[in-house]
């Protein structure tokens, strides 16, 4: 079975004729929008996942477009809780999927975070973390939740993406990490109610557009119990946090040179799939889609719309 995560980049709908000013997220006209659904498509087809967690759908007429051009049948699962720009996360899946939560509320205890310099509070995350039970063999059940965190590419009032203020600068990156950390907080929330406190019998998988690299601060909230990851001494070892702990597959992919992004000419991977324990005997290799990417930058936070997306799909091979 192949799991894995992909950010498909503004999969929005072009508006209708005389609609209102277009979004960041609207295609720019039906030529380029369905370029974007072939470029999609073709990877997922060549790819073949059998489960793939999709961030920045814009609804699930675009996702039921891009699935009415892959190959196969598929089972459709989206979050009905967008952000501002009307992007949500979501599944695409070969087998049937049922829905466990769409979760948006920070955890009970994590306060509420500042977002802008006027004060303005939250308590949920921006996109919802949607959470399914997936049976990839039978006498298997696999909890799976994909979530797109809090992106490091600033906007400032006025919605913009550039300040010659750095105090300004410095506020708003701040206010970004505080709400990224916050999300975290709550999808590892989140992973504690899938694992029962024993992820040595429980299968389960966290994936999605993290926004930070493996070893990030707020990345590594969701490993739970420090200690023990892929590549650490400790990793052979058993130890008392096996049960609730998550492994991030990241460092196998390093290995081999991989990413998912481009940021600024760097290469870096902050698409990431974690697993519980009871996955990692399954684990049989890890890869990225051989996309050729877009360089991003905090000016320009997105690729233009005839790409089809600046992120490579990261996929994880599980022997079922």
């Amino acid at each position: 079975m192949v799991v894995g995560t992909w950010n498909l980049e503004n999969l929005c709908r072009p508006l209708p004729p005389g609609g209102p000013p277009s979004n960041r997220c609207a295609a720019k006209d039906e030529a380029t929008y369905e370029a974007k659904l072939q470029g999609l498509a073709a990877t997922i087809d060549r790819l073949a996942p059998d489960l793939l967690g999709v961030q920045e759908v814009g609804s699930h007429e675009a996702l039921t477009d891009l699935v009415d051009r892959l190959d196969g049948d598929w089972h459709i699962a989206l979050s009905t809780h967008p952000d501002r720009r009307g992007i949500r996360a979501g599944f695409l899946s070969r087998r049937p999927l049922t829905v466990v939560e769409d979760r948006t509320a920070f955890p009970d205890h994590l306060p509420p975070v500042q977002v802008e310099d006027d004060g303005t509070m939250t308590r949920r995350m921006g996109r919802g973390g949607l959470v399914v039970r997936w049976t990839p063999a039978p006498g298997h059940t696999v909890g799976v939740a994909v979530c797109h965190l809090k992106s490091k590419l600033l906007t400032f009032p006025g919605n913009r993406h550039s300040t010659d203020d750095e105090r300004l600068r410095a506020r708003y990156a701040a206010y970004a990490l505080y709400r990224r950390a916050a999300e975290a907080v709550t999808m590892r929330f989140v992973a504690d109610q899938l694992l029962r406190g024993d992820g040595r019998t429980h299968e389960v998988i966290v994936m999605g557009d993290l926004n930070d690299e493996f070893k990030a601060a707020t990345t590594q909230i969701l490993y739970g119990p420090p200690g023990s990851q892929i590549g650490t001494g400790g990793f052979q070892d058993t130890d008392l946090g096996d049960p609730r702990r998550l492994w991030n597959l990241a460092p196998r992919i390093l290995e081999q040179g991989g990413f998912s992004r481009v940021f600024e000419g760097q290469k870096e991977l902050i698409d990431h799939i974690l697993v519980s324990q009871a996955l990692l005997p399954r684990l049989e290799r890890v890869f990225t889609g051989p996309e050729q990417l877009p360089t991003v930058d905090g000016a320009h936070p997105a690729a233009p719309h005839d790409s089809p997306s600046d992120h490579a799909p990261v996929l994880a091979v599980l022997d079922y």
